[in-house]
């Protein structure tokens, strides 16, 4: 399970150093940053529900203090 979220940080870094790219080399005018920016959004969002399920269904274990 660490190797996924490690792919999934990975990726979402990925997308936004392509959107910083996108953003400087085409000054604004095309929407491949904001399709970039979609990427990386989608790419959070099924990482946080991805760790969600992980919890509930005991794929990560719960440590305490």
């Amino acid at each position: 399970m660490r190797t996924v979220v490690l792919i999934f940080i990975f990726l979402i870094l990925a997308s936004l150093f392509s959107a910083l790219y996108y953003l400087i080399k085409d000054k604004g005018q095309s929407e491949r940053t904001v399709k970039a920016l979609t990427v990386r959004i989608v790419l959070s969002i099924s990482l946080f529900a991805l760790l969600m399920l992980g919890f509930h269904f005991g794929w990560l274990p719960q440590r305490s203090l």
